[in-house]
């Protein structure tokens, strides 16, 4: 009797295991694993800017100082007018009705007026050339800025 009940035990402790994985691997659907959630992709920064332009003249390579830049801001006949924007010069003598003096972007003639440009600012103290200050966004519309006259 001692070992038929012994041969009970030690079948059972083999067949529950065996049984248990066979119906947990083989014989049940695979189950899917849930994935986390993915997070929405964070849409680019719209740009309120003008298709870019093909009647304006490319960028200049000549070096200036702050102070010759002065010079080009429209204010003396038969010289050039100037506006720089992250460093770069770009003529706009032929848009002189916007930039020239007294034109409603005068303020950013004969100098680089890079932050007030990205804050879309038309005050006198924001036309400068450091625009290390400014957030993304108004960074955005510097570079749709520079982008345009490129």
């Amino acid at each position: 009797m001692l070992e038929l009940q012994t041969l009970v035990i030690y079948s059972l402790a083999f067949i529950l295991p065996v049984a248990y994985l066979a119906h947990r691997y083989c014989l049940r659907p695979a189950r899917t694993i849930p994935q986390p959630a993915k997070q929405p992709a964070q849409k680019p920064l719209k740009s309120i800017m003008q298709p870019a332009r093909d009647d304006l003249a490319p960028p200049k390579d000549d070096p200036y100082t702050t102070e010759e830049l002065k010079k080009y801001d429209g204010s003396t006949p038969g010289l050039p007018l100037y506006v720089a924007i992250k460093g770069t010069i770009f003529d706009v003598s032929h848009k002189a009705s916007i930039y020239g003096p007294g034109c409603s972007y005068s303020i950013f003639a004969g100098k680089d007026g890079s932050k007030g440009l990205g804050m879309s600012s038309l005050k006198p103290e924001d036309a400068v050339a450091d625009y290390s200050g400014l957030n993304e966004a108004d960074r955005k519309v510097l570079d749709d800025w520079h982008t345009f006259f490129s």
